[in-house]
């Protein structure tokens, strides 16, 4: 049978109460009697009781991570955060991962708020109405992360990813190109699909480049869309001079692509992509690629989420993190 509190206490001789007091960390306690308590808990092998504690507390501390693709190096460094700050603040983990699919996302949002959890860190592509309704009905704080939320009311942490590809695009002009491919996520995705587009239109606009549709092809954020882009453009009578891919792994896959196809990187083709996971320095050449500042965007959501639940102030519900590019090999110095 498992050592119970009233087991602890006999053994100690004390009370029930100095012992849930020694264990939750309580200052009013003799120094002698929590030594009698501790040494009694270590000879008993008494471990208390998390889901007891809880209901006599209505906290957990336990948090709810929702995390897309728990395979991804992206989202792993991501979790990595928000695991680290977790820990230093007490709380435990449960990582959920959910495939991007909004039914199994709505589902797990709900299997989390059933096993009590103080909070949730949600990262997703989409933030339907359903999302909403199912946030905005939840007894504990929601903070989203690398994820937006177009009407602005959820707490987030992201970076301006629109400004960060205008400022890629605009890096490449500014070295004398014109003809610029964009390997986008799909359109209705508002962070790898719209945002990135319209920081790509907008930079192609202020420097008066006219837009061409046939420089665009959307992927699926995986290598082998890279691959499968990178034929897209051989197969036009203007090729372009450079690319903007907007995940690391499909620029991995236009510039593996160019290499087979006898295209020197960079000096045919220049290549950014975004993000700076350790893929970009694990091709050759390197990759060039928008700093996201991944650990942090984990970290700065857990602590905001810490905020919530402690009921601390919080002066801006919104966070927008600092971006730059990193340049390495597969653009010109």
């Amino acid at each position: 049978m498992n050592t119970t509190i009233y087991d602890v206490a006999r053994e100690a001789g004390v009370s029930m109460a100095t012992v849930s007091r020694v264990v939750n960390g309580n200052p009013n306690v003799k120094p002698a009697t929590r030594k009698k308590v501790l040494d009694a808990i270590e000879r008993l092998g008494y471990r208390p009781n998390a889901v007891a504690r809880g209901l006599a507390s209505k906290k957990t501390t336990t948090v709810g991570v929702i995390i897309p693709d728990i395979s991804s190096i992206f989202f792993a460094e991501l979790a990595r955060g928000i695991e680290d700050i977790a820990t230093m603040y007490k709380y435990n983990i449960i990582l959920c991962n959910s495939d991007q699919n909004k039914e199994k996302e709505i589902h797990l949002i709900n299997t989390l708020l059933e096993k009590q959890v103080d909070g949730i860190v949600f990262m997703g592509s989409v933030i339907t109405e359903e999302h909403a309704e199912q946030f905005k009905r939840s007894p504990v704080p929601v903070v989203l992360a690398a994820t937006l939320d177009t009407n602005k009311e959820l707490p987030s942490v992201n970076i301006d990813y629109k400004q960060a590809v205008h400022d890629a695009i605009k890096s490449l002009i500014e070295k004398g190109h014109q003809r610029i491919g964009m390997l986008s996520g799909t359109l209705d995705d508002p962070i790898n699909g719209y945002q990135k587009f319209a920081g790509y239109r907008e930079a192609l606009e202020s420097n008066e480049i006219e837009f061409d549709e046939e420089l665009v092809v959307i992927g699926d954020y995986t290598y082998d869309s890279g691959l499968e882009a990178m034929q897209s453009f051989l197969q036009l009578d203007e090729k372009p001079t450079a690319i903007f891919a907007a995940t690391d792994e499909m620029a991995l896959g236009i510039i593996h692509a160019a290499q087979d196809n006898g295209i020197s990187i960079p000096d045919d083709l220049e290549v950014i992509g975004f993000d700076n996971t350790r893929l970009a320095v694990m091709v050759r050449p390197t990759l060039t690629t928008v700093v996201q500042p991944i650990y942090d965007i984990g970290a700065v959501s857990m602590r905001l989420l810490t905020k919530y639940m402690n009921k601390e102030e919080v002066l801006d519900h919104i966070v927008e993190l600092p971006h730059r590019i990193e340049y390495r090999q597969s653009t010109k110095a």
